[in-house]
């Protein structure tokens, strides 16, 4: 019987160093590259930092202090039982830029970690330069659709609600050694970059991260949290605390093949946007286009952040 794989093997070897930050109360695992601005990147589901390679190396060309962090439950950060409301999420990150020595960082985020972005902006507004959104709504952009649209948005996001229930939503994402992980890579990714050399290394690199002990159940929480709290008090308040335009640009980046997070609801995210903000389609790319289009999206944030 095969072991699962231990928290550091998320530390993939590169240009990058890696190491530990305390930050709102738990150790934050990070990648860090260049010498500038702080760049923070936070990832989506099913990932890990990882996912940002291709950015960490072209913002430290650019001029910025680019920092990938596993967010809580995921890679080699800390995995604890609680802590995956809005709130407490939002706090990590804020605690992370202070931890790491900056007063500012501009946040880029893909999905949960665009959302995320999207509510550190509304909540610790002193905190944030800009906000870059890589297939990522406003988390109240997102409801409404569901809500609106059952058909289209909420269509789109079923996987939602099927990881409402316990236990069989984690043993899915981890049957056969990470294939369901694998399965939702290649379900939402645009069909050329699934056929490209890359995303076999992707595909293994994620099934393993997925199998670290902890990260397929802290992952399903953000969900859960997310649905279950709508119902009580938390939700309405984090509701109330996220309903305000940013104070800052925000770069919305969309993939026009996203079967996840639909362009018509990324768009309706413009209405929380802050000032001289951007909102970008990409042809032929699903719902990762920091990875299916690297170059184009690594450009488009650089340029971004050039006029911010």
């Amino acid at each position: 019987m095969r072991l699962p794989p231990d928290p550091s093997t998320a530390r993939v070897p590169g240009p990058w160093s890696h190491r530990d930050v305390s930050a709102n109360g738990i150790r934050l695992h990070v990648a860090e590259l260049g010498d500038g601005p702080l760049v923070l990147l936070l990832h989506g589901f099913p990932e890990f930092w990882w996912t940002w390679r291709h950015q960490l190396v072209s913002f430290a060309e650019a001029g910025y202090r680019a920092v990938a962090v596993d967010l809580r439950g995921y890679g080699d950060s800390d995995k604890p039982p609680r802590g995956y409301d809005g709130f407490t999420l939002a706090g990590d990150v804020a605690g992370l830029v202070k931890a790491l020595g900056e007063s500012r960082a501009h946040l880029v985020g893909h999905a949960w970690g665009g959302m995320l972005a999207w509510t550190v902006g509304a909540m610790h507004p002193r905190l944030v330069g800009s906000v870059t959104a890589v297939s990522a709504a406003h988390p109240l952009a997102l409801r409404r659709a569901i809500r609106r649209h059952p058909r289209g948005q909420g269509r789109a996001a079923a996987h939602i609600f099927r990881f409402q229930v316990p236990v069989r939503p984690e043993r899915s994402l981890t049957r056969d050694r990470g294939a369901g992980a694998a399965d939702l890579l290649r379900a939402w990714s645009g069909p050329k970059w699934t056929v490209s050399s890359e995303f076999d290394e992707v595909v293994r690199r994620n099934r393993e991260a997925v199998l670290i002990p902890g990260v397929a159940h802290s992952a399903m929480e953000y969900y859960r949290w997310a649905v279950r709290s709508q119902l009580r008090t938390d939700g309405r308040r984090f509701a109330e605390a996220v309903d305000r335009r940013l104070e800052v640009p925000v770069l919305q980046v969309q993939g026009a093949q996203d079967p996840v997070l639909l362009e018509s609801t990324a768009a309706d995210s413009t209405a929380w946007a802050g000032p001289r903000s951007s909102y970008r389609v990409l042809p032929e790319v699903g719902h990762f286009p920091h990875q299916e289009a690297p170059h184009t999206t690594s450009r488009l944030i650089t340029d971004f952040l050039a006029k911010v």
